[in-house]
C-alpha cells in the first residue's frame, strides 16, 4: 500500500470517532493493554507529560513540547485530531512522522492487530509509542484523546499530569454534569505524580483534591500560580482565551524546574516549532482572515467576545458544527451584527447546513447557506472590504477543511 492507502485502510477497517462520531469510540482499555503487551511497552522507555482537559488541552500540549525542545531534549507530541494529515498526530521535534514509518507500521503490525478490531485510535496511539520508543525520544507530551480514565492513552505514568480544565464536551461518554466530567478526567492522576489544574468551579475542585489525595498525587492548582515574574514573557498563541492556558503551561514549567530561557522562546515560536494550528490562526490581513478550532460553549465562550472586540467595517463570520456539541447554546453567543456564511463540514457528523441556517433564523442572524467550508469562505472573501474581519470557525472540521483546501 502507498501512503494513502494506509490511511484509507486505517479509517476504514477501524473507524474513527473524528470521521463518524461514536461509532467510533472504544471504552475500556483491554486492546490497548494488549497492543502494549505486543510492542513491549515502549512508552516505559522514555519520560512522559498526559494533558487532559476539555479546552485547551492542544494548545498546552503543543506549547510544553516547545519550551521541552527549547531546553534541548529530543520529544515526542502526540496530539488529536489533525487538521490537515494524519501524521500531524505523531511529531518529534516538530516533524511529523514519516509516511514510510506509517506504511510499514500498518504493513508490519496489521496481522496481529486486525482480529483485535481496535478502533483508529488505539491503533495510533500504539503507533505514537512505538515511534517514540524507535526514535529514542528523551521525553513525550502525551495528549488525551477523549475523557481520562478509559482513554487509551491512560496506560503511562508521566512525570506530570496536566488537566486544563472542565465544561460540558462529549457528555454521551462522560456524564452530563461538571463533577462527573472531572471525575473522568481525573482518572489520569496516577499515585504519587505531581499534577497541576488549570482553572476549576467549586464542583470540580473538590473532585481534583478528593483524587490527588487518595493517589498520594501533590496538586497545584494554576490559578493559585504566582506569574508575576513571566509578566514580559511574550505568548504566541493570541487567542484571549489562551491567557488561562499561559497560566496553566508557565505553571507546569515551573513544576518541571525547566529553564526561564526555554520557557521564553517556547512561549514565542510555539507554532513554528511544532507545527500548531488553527489557535486564533491570521490567514491573511487586508481583509484579515482569523481561523480557530474552538469547538464548545466553553471556549466560544472567549471566542465570541474576541470577535465582538475586532476594529472592523463588517464582521463576516464562516460557521459550522458537528453533531455531539451544544449548538444552540453556542449559536446563541454569535454576534448579531455579523455576515453569516453557513456551512458544513465534510465528515458525517457535520450538523446540515440547512438546520444551522434555519437555527440562523431563528435567533435573528443574517446569513446564506453554503455546500462547503471552501464555498463559504470564498463567498465571504469576495463581498468583503479590505477593513473587513473573517472569522471562520464553530468546528475543528470546518477549520481543517479550510486549510486543506487553501
Amino acid at each position: 500500500m502507498n501512503y494513502q492507502e494506509t490511511i484509507e485502510y486505517l479509517y476504514h477497517a477501524a473507524p474513527t470517532f473524528q470521521k463518524v462520531g461514536a461509532a467510533g469510540y472504544k471504552e475500556g482499555l483491554d486492546n490497548t493493554l494488549a497492543l502494549d503487551e505486543h510492542f513491549g511497552h515502549p512508552h516505559q522507555q522514555y519520560k512522559t507529560i498526559h494533558v487532559a482537559g476539555t479546552n485547551g488541552k492542544g494548545s498546552c500540549s503543543h506549547t510544553i513540547a516547545a519550551i521541552l525542545q527549547a531546553a534541548g531534549m529530543k520529544v515526542g507530541l502526540y496530539t488529536s485530531p489533525h487538521l490537515v494529515d494524519f501524521r500531524e498526530r505523531i511529531k518529534i521535534n516538530g516533524q511529523c512522522v514519516s509516511k514510510e514509518y506509517v506504511i510499514d507500521f500498518v504493513e508490519q503490525e496489521r496481522a496481529f492487530f486486525e482480529p483485535l478490531h481496535p478502533s483508529f485510535f488505539e491503533i495510533t496511539t500504539a503507533m505514537a509509542f512505538k515511534y517514540f520508543a524507535d526514535e529514542k525520544v528523551d521525553i513525550a507530551v502525551i495528549e488525551v484523546g477523549l475523557g481520562g480514565r478509559l482513554d487509551c492513552t491512560n496506560i503511562i505514568t508521566p512525570i506530570l499530569s496536566v488537566i486544563t480544565n472542565i465544561s460540558k464536551d462529549h457528555t454521551q461518554f462522560l456524564g452530563n454534569t461538571l463533577h462527573e466530567i472531572a471525575g473522568e478526567k481525573a482518572g489520569i492522576i496516577k499515585r504519587g505524580v505531581p499534577v497541576v489544574i488549570g482553572e476549576t468551579v467549586p464542583e470540580t475542585k473538590e473532585v481534583f483534591l478528593e483524587k490527588a489525595s487518595q493517589m498520594e498525587a501533590p496538586i497545584l492548582f494554576a490559578e493559585n500560580f504566582d506569574i508575576s515574574k513571566y509578566q514580559d514573557y511574550d505568548f504566541q498563541l493570541k487567542g484571549s482565551y489562551q491567557e488561562k492556558n499561559r497560566r496553566t503551561i508557565l505553571c507546569a514549567a515551573h513544576q518541571l524546574e525547566l529553564p526561564e530561557e526555554a520557557i521564553r522562546q517556547g512561549m514565542l515560536e510555539v507554532c513554528q516549532t511544532t507545527g500548531l494550528m488553527g489557535r486564533w490562526q491570521q490567514l491573511q490581513s487586508s481583509p484579515t482572515v482569523i481561523c480557530d478550532t474552538g469547538h464548545n460553549v466553553g471556549g466560544w465562550e472567549y471566542l465570541s467576545e474576541q470577535i465582538r472586540k475586532q476594529p472592523c467595517r463588517q464582521c463576516r463570520i464562516v460557521f459550522g458544527m458537528v453533531d455531539d456539541k451544544e449548538i444552540d447554546k453556542v449559536m446563541a453567543m454569535l454576534p448579531k451584527d455579523a455576515v453569516y456564511y453557513w456551512t458544513q463540514a465534510e465528515t458525517k457528523r457535520a450538523v446540515d447546513v440547512s438546520h444551522v441556517k434555519a437555527l440562523g433564523d431563528s435567533l435573528s442572524l443574517q446569513g446564506t447557506s453554503y455546500p462547503d467550508v471552501l464555498t463559504a469562505y470564498h463567498a465571504a472573501l469576495n463581498e468583503a472590504a479590505a477593513d473587513d474581519f473573517i472569522f471562520v470557525g464553530g468546528s475543528s472540521y470546518v477549520v481543517a477543511d479550510l486549510l486543506a483546501g487553501l
